[in-house]
C-alpha cells in the first residue's frame, strides 16, 4: 500500500518543477500550442510514473487500471485511458529527465563511489529475436556473465544518494563515462571504484579536476601506498552494490517487457527518481569505520 502522505509530497515537488519547466521551455516550442490541453497535467502523469516504481506492482498496466483508476480517484479524479496515458508518458520524457537531473540528485560530500550495472532488455536466448532494441542495444559482459542491453553508470556519496548517472551500450568500457566532464561535474574529493576502473591516464586526468580515483590493484601489479582510511572506505565500496540492487528490485528499473525505446527510458529514469524518494537509503556509519580503523591499527 502506498503512503498517501508520500503521494502529496511527491506531487507538490513535481508540480513546482513542472510550472518552472513550462515557463522555461514555452519560448522555444515550435508551432502553435494545442487548442485542448490533456485532462491530466504533466505533474499528475510524472507522479503516477514515480508511484508505480514504488508500488510493488510488476506491470504498469495492472497498476494503472486496477489501482490508480479504482482506488486513487480522490487523488487523480480525471484519469485517461491506459493507451492515452502511455502516450503522455513518452511526451513527458524530457521533463522527467530534467527533473531527475535537477531535483532527484544528492550533493557531493568528498567521498564518492562509482560503479556500473547491466540493464538487460531480454534473455540471452532471445537476443536474435529481439526487435524493439534492434541496432540499439548491444551485447556485453559483466561479472555475472554475458548480457544484452545497456549499462547504467552511477556515482553515489557516503549517504547512498545518487550524484550522477548515465546510460551507455553494454559493450562500452566502464571507464569511458569518467572521461566525460559532465558526468563528474559536481564530484570532488575521493572517488572509489573496483578493478575495472584501473587506469593510470584516467587517474591523472581526474586528479587535474580535483578528483582522486582510488581502486584495488590486480594480482600482477605492485603495491601502492594507501592511507588506512582509504583502505577502509575501499572495503565499504559494496554500498554501491546495495544501491544497484535496490534500483533493480525495489524501483524496478530492469525488466524485459518494453515495447519501445521511449518506454525503456521513461521506466529507467522514473525508477532513479523513485529511489530518491525512498525513506531509507544504504549509508556508511562512521562509528563502524572508526572501530574498523582501530582494529586494523592494532
Amino acid at each position: 500500500m502506498i503512503n498517501f502522505d508520500k503521494i502529496t509530497d511527491i506531487f507538490c515537488t513535481v508540480d513546482e518543477f513542472c510550472i518552472e519547466f513550462e515557463k522555461f521551455t514555452q519560448p522555444f516550442l515550435l508551432g502553435n500550442p494545442p487548442k485542448k490541453k490533456p485532462k491530466m497535467s504533466n505533474a499528475e502523469v510524472i507522479t503516477i510514473m514515480i508511484l508505480f516504481q514504488l508500488s510493488g506492482f510488476r506491470t504498469f498496466k495492472h497498476f494503472y487500471i486496477y489501482y490508480v483508476q479504482k482506488h486513487m480517484q480522490n487523488e487523480f479524479p480525471q484519469t485517461v485511458s491506459y493507451n492515452r496515458f502511455t502516450e503522455l508518458m513518452q511526451s513527458n520524457l524530457m521533463a522527467l529527465t530534467m527533473f531527475s537531473k535537477t531535483c532527484a540528485l544528492g550533493s557531493c560530500t568528498g567521498i564518492s563511489f562509482v560503479d556500473s550495472t547491466p540493464i538487460k532488455v531480454c534473455g540471452n536466448k532471445r537476443i536474435k529475436r529481439n526487435k524493439v532494441f534492434k541496432d540499439i542495444a548491444t551485447t556485453g559482459k559483466s561479472t555475472m556473465g554475458w548480457f544484452h542491453g545497456f549499462k547504467l553508470h552511477i556515482v553515489i556519496n557516503d549517504k547512498g544518494e545518487i550524484l550522477s548517472f548515465c546510460v551507455t551500450q553494454a559493450n562500452v568500457d566502464d571507464r569511458e563515462p569518467l572521461k566525460n566532464e559532465n558526468f563528474l561535474k559536481q564530484i570532488f574529493g575521493k572517488l572509489f571504484g573496483d578493478k575495472g576502473y584501473i587506469s593510470e591516464k584516467l587517474q591523472q586526468l581526474l586528479f587535474v579536476d580535483g578528483i582522486q580515483l582510488i581502486t584495488h590493484i590486480r594480482n600482477n601489479m605492485k603495491n601502492s601506498l594507501m592511507t588506512m582510511s582509504d583502505k577502509i572506505l575501499l572495503r565499504k565500496r559494496s554500498i554501491i552494490e546495495t544501491v544497484n540492487d535496490e534500483l533493480k528490485n525495489i524501483c524496478q528499473i530492469e525488466h524485459s517487457r518494453h515495447r519501445s525505446v521511449g518506454n525503456f527510458m521513461t521506466n529507467l529514469i522514473a525508477g532513479i527518481i523513485a529511489y530518491h524518494f525512498l525513506p531509507k537509503k544504504p549509508s556508511l556509519r562512521y562509528e563502524t569505520l572508526k572501530t574498523n580503523q582501530l582494529a586494523l591499527f592494532y
